[in-house]
């Protein structure tokens, strides 16, 4: 303690933490990082196999914005002390792969999983903004504010990925269905390690 006893801030980024909910910002901001990293995987994956198609620039646009999601949500984790899920390594390759298999498809392959991973996102944000809004939409107005324009991309790409045939790609149903239960999985997981 300096001279005065008052301690030292040495990181002006840190929120005040008491009163808040910890285990559930915890949650929620351990999931919401893992979801932004793996969705930066996937599009790096996607990229990697159609960046120099047409679609490419489409793709890269909206890795772009998951990149702004994913810088948030690494200074979110500072500012709540948010310990990120040992899972991530496992995020890194699982999204690759997602990433560049679904784009061996074809672009509608692409757009497929686009489609399948922002619905089940922004479906994952509204479920997190309803349960900030029960504990005190006050309390956790930055954090509402970041997840509410989060959703919103979300949702542009989920309709970006329709307006460019993601319902025209092979087997749609089967693969919308698969990745949407790999989607369930990951975020029960990373909420809790």
């Amino acid at each position: 303690l300096p001279a005065g006893g008052v301690p030292l801030r040495l990181c002006g980024t840190r929120v005040a933490l008491e009163g808040i909910n910890k285990p559930v910002i915890d949650r929620i901001i351990r999931v919401d990082h893992a979801g932004e990293y793996g969705a930066n995987r996937i599009y790096a994956g996607q990229m990697a196999v159609l960046g120099r198609s047409s679609v490419g620039p489409i793709i890269q646009q909206m890795w772009n914005q998951e990149k702004d999601h994913l810088k948030k949500f690494n200074e979110l984790m500072v500012a709540y002390r948010v310990r990120p899920t040992v899972l991530l390594p496992f995020w890194n390759v699982a999204g690759f792969i997602l990433g560049a298999g679904s784009a061996l498809l074809g672009k509608k392959g692409a757009m497929a999983c686009t489609v399948a991973v922002e619905e089940s996102i922004s479906d994952h944000y509204n479920s997190q903004i309803r349960t900030l809004i029960e504990e005190d939409p006050e309390k956790y107005k930055e954090l509402l504010q970041v997840i509410k324009q989060f959703r919103d991309d979300e949702r542009e790409h989920h309709d970006i990925g329709l307006e460019h045939d993601a319902e025209a790609a092979p087997a749609y149903s089967v693969l919308k269905t698969a990745i949407q239960l790999g989607c369930k999985a990951a975020i029960f997981l990373s909420e809790r390690i």
